[in-house]
Order: C-alpha cells, then sequence, then structure tokens
C-alpha cells in the first residue's frame, strides 16, 4: 500500500468507536520519519501548527484517542466482571457525574429484578463502604425522591394485578401529569410510590389504562417529564428503551457519555434479553444491530461486540 492510501486508512483506524488495531500496527511498523511529520501535516483534525509551524496533537484529539484505545479493555473488564459489582459501579459513576448521568440510575433501578438491584446494593456496600440509599439521597435536583424510592425499592414481582387499583392509578397518574405547572409529578409521593412499589405487570396494566381512558399513549403527554418517560418506559419497555439508547449512541453528535452507552447496554443486557433488544432495534430502525456496528466500530472492540451480540442471535 502505497503512503497516500496508508495515510487515509490510518485516519480512519483512529477515527471511530475503538481503533483498528491491526491496521494502525501494520502502517505505523513500517513508516519512517518522513512519513509521520507527512502525517502530522495532513490531518489538521489530529494535529495543530503553531506560529512557530510546530506540530502538536490537539490536546483534546489525545483524549478522545485515549478513550478509544481504553474501549476493548473496558469491555473485557466489565465482561469478566460479577453483573453486581458492575451495577454498583456504574451506579458510582453516574452519581459522580451528576444530574446529566441520572438516567442510568433510573436504567438500573428499572430494569433488573429485585433480586439484581439488591444484589447491587450489597456490592456497593462492599466497593464504597456507603449504601447506594445514603449517597443517593444527597443527590441534588427535583428528581432526589424519585432517585432514592427506586434504588431502595425490592419491588413485588408476582403475577397478581389488581384491575381495579391499576385503573384508578391511571387516573392519579393522568391527574398529575396534566397539573404539572403546578407541581411536577416526580415529586408527588403517590406518584413515586406508584413507580417504586407497583409490580412492572401492574405498571403495563396502568399504562393500558390511560390508553383506553384519555385515547392517548401516556408516552405522549410525558415529553416534558423525561425523568419520569424513562422509568416507565425502563420498567414497561425495557426493550424499546435500550434500543432508542444504543441508536442514540451511534449518533454522529454524540457526546462521550451517550457513546458509553454501547458498551454498557451490551454488557448489561447480554444475557438478560438481548435477543429481543436485537429485534426491537431491527424494528425500529430498519437496520440489523450487527450490520450498524459493523459501520461504526473499529477493531478489536467492534470484534468483541459483533461476538456477543452473535451468541445470541
Amino acid at each position: 500500500m502505497d503512503p497516500p492510501n496508508d495515510f487515509e486508512a490510518l485516519t480512519k483506524a483512529f477515527s471511530g468507536f475503538g481503533v483498528d488495531e491491526d491496521s494502525m500496527v501494520s502502517i505505523l511498523g513500517k513508516w519512517h520519519s518522513e512519513h509521520l511529520e507527512s502525517f502530522r501535516k495532513r490531518t489538521p483534525k489530529f494535529f495543530l501548527e503553531d506560529e512557530r509551524l510546530f506540530e502538536r496533537w490537539d490536546d483534546h484529539h489525545i483524549a478522545c484517542l485515549t478513550k478509544e484505545f481504553l474501549r476493548f479493555k473496558d469491555i473485557v473488564v466489565q465482561w469478566i466482571m460479577h453483573p453486581w459489582e458492575r451495577d454498583a459501579r456504574l451506579v458510582h459513576e453516574a452519581i459522580s457525574k451528576g444530574p446529566q448521568a441520572y438516567g442510568l440510575l433510573i436504567e438500573i433501578a428499572c430494569t433488573r429484578s429485585s433480586e439484581e438491584l439488591l444484589g447491587a446494593r450489597k456490592a456497593y456496600q462492599s466497593l464504597f463502604d456507603q449504601s447506594i440509599e445514603d449517597v443517593a439521597s444527597r443527590l441534588e435536583g427535583i428528581e432526589r425522591k424519585l432517585l432514592v424510592a427506586l434504588v431502595s425499592s425490592y419491588r413485588y414481582e408476582g403475577l397478581r394485578v389488581n384491575e381495579g387499583i391499576a385503573r384508578s392509578e391511571a387516573m392519579t397518574l393522568a391527574i398529575a401529569v396534566k397539573n404539572v405547572d403546578k407541581k411536577n409529578p416526580i415529586e408527588d409521593d403517590a406518584i413515586v410510590r406508584i413507580l417504586t412499589t407497583r409490580s412492572k405487570l401492574h405498571l403495563k396494566a396502568v399504562v393500558k389504562y390511560y390508553k383506553e381512558i384519555y385515547g392517548k399513549n401516556i408516552d405522549e403527554d410525558l415529553d416534558t417529564l423525561m425523568s419520569l418517560k424513562e422509568t416507565l418506559q425502563c420498567l414497561c419497555n425495557p426493550q424499546a428503551y435500550f434500543s432508542k439508547v444504543l441508536n442514540n449512541a451511534f449518533k454522529d453528535d454524540a457526546d462521550e457519555n451517550t457513546k458509553e452507552a454501547l458498551t454498557r447496554v451490551i454488557m448489561t443486557r447480554s444475557n438478560v434479553d438481548m435477543k429481543e433488544i436485537i429485534e426491537e432495534f431491527d424494528k425500529q430502525y430498519k437496520v440489523p444491530l450487527t450490520q450498524k456496528i459493523e459501520d461504526v466500530a473499529l477493531g478489536n472492540y467492534k470484534d468483541f461486540l459483533v461476538s456477543l451480540i452473535r451468541r445470541v442471535a
């Protein structure tokens, strides 16, 4: 391969989810100093030239590239890790990042079984010498009451659903949503109790009655109440929720928190409901999840993701 093609291949190897290690090693291993100098001059998105004509890595790109090199290591470490420890570490990271990551707390609290969430709480104490409930109680923002209740819950998981109560709670939810100007529903004690104590089957019945009574899906009334919307999606339709999270991670303008979901979702759902998520993703976005990963990811990171997808497909 001549140098111009090498330059293009190396740029591509550095420009996705992960890095293309094979291309990087084969190209850089044979380059001499003049090739490296030429590459620096031809890739202004990687290198800056100051008034002295000195070429230097752009600091932002160094940070991005370092993150991409770490993706394969992170995915291997997370795959081997006990699921309870993985969730505990994810919770700890979300809390440290602040309000922009609180959605991850909702995801973990609402898509795990009661036993799995209890296990994550035990793991959190072992890892950080604190309880999740105590740390969550010190969170900032209006979501605090809901988040504390979600991570503290031990939800009923049986098959029994009281249809009369479900219908009544659909109306309670509607009243809270329609009076959002007076009080945010996620600060309402009744709404928090319903979302954090009722079984997932019961909440699906609540959502069904909401549509029957008011003629529209509750999602349509929750566009300005994202914490409540995400909570109900995670509880009642986790496959659709995870498909949306994956699709957002693939977008060109996704920030790092959003991109990290690609590793997180496949790690945490691979042995749970990944087959259903794959089917839902295909239905929603008209492209196989494996193909999307092949299009955007690189190197060992891509190969590992695809292998995990194919084992359950």
